[in-house]
């Protein structure tokens, strides 16, 4: 049978589509889950009792005390990462900053909101003990200067700090953090690995819906 350009086309746009969707489809666990890199973190309702990292996927960033001199990496943060899970459920960033600091965030909420929908975005207010308790529970080697680092950390649904395990450009394959003031790591790691630990979640409700029809089905 001749290859036509034709055939070449319908592949493309209907069966080789339809070929991933199987594969992904068959099996458990047919992708790599984001490794958990501590467990259980503190929990960000130490500082404010309204919010937790519990139930959420969570973008944790610190502000610190010189916030219009570290505010180039929280655009980046808004525009890279932010804006593109705005839509998705239960996804949130927290900011921690030390009080005192209110005429600053609020400038900085002001102008990031020129950009963007802010309903996800959560400024929060602690002593310095509380913030460095918060960041220590995270159980990293970074380093707080000022309450501030260009590190943010993904926490997930259970409030354990996820990462890598086999990152090339980590000293010992641990990446715990990403920096925000590096847009190649936003979008090459970052955004990425948000996106697989949704996928996570989904293969993980789905195969528990499997399970539901199974047992139904055989009258259980």
């Amino acid at each position: 049978m001749q290859i036509t350009k034709k055939r070449v086309v319908l592949f493309l746009l209907f069966i080789f589509p339809l070929i991933c969707f199987l594969i992904l489809s068959t099996g458990k666990n047919n992708f790599t889950k984001l490794p958990v890199l501590t467990n259980q973190v503190l929990d960000v309702s130490l500082i404010d009792s309204t919010k937790t990292f519990n139930d959420h996927i969570t973008i944790v960033c610190f502000l610190g005390s010189n916030i219009n001199q570290n505010k180039g990496g929280f655009f980046n943060l808004n525009e890279k990462i932010y804006k593109k899970f705005i839509e998705y459920k239960k996804f949130q960033i927290i900011a921690i900053y030390p009080h005192g600091k209110e005429k600053e965030v609020n400038l900085l909420k002001t102008e990031i909101s020129a950009f963007t929908n802010m309903i996800h975005w959560n400024f929060i207010a602690g002593s310095k003990k509380d913030i460095t308790a918060l960041h220590s529970g995270l159980g990293t080697n970074d380093v707080l200067s000022n309450l501030y680092t260009s590190n943010v950390y993904l926490v997930d649904k259970n409030g354990d700090l996820r990462g890598r395990i086999n990152d090339q450009d980590s000293k010992d394959g641990k990446l715990f953090s990403y920096n925000m003031n590096s847009v190649s790591e936003l979008n090459a790691k970052l955004k990425d690995d948000v996106l697989v630990l949704y996928y996570e979640y989904y293969a993980a409700f789905k195969e528990k819906n499997k399970n539901k029809a199974d047992r139904k089905e055989i009258g259980l």
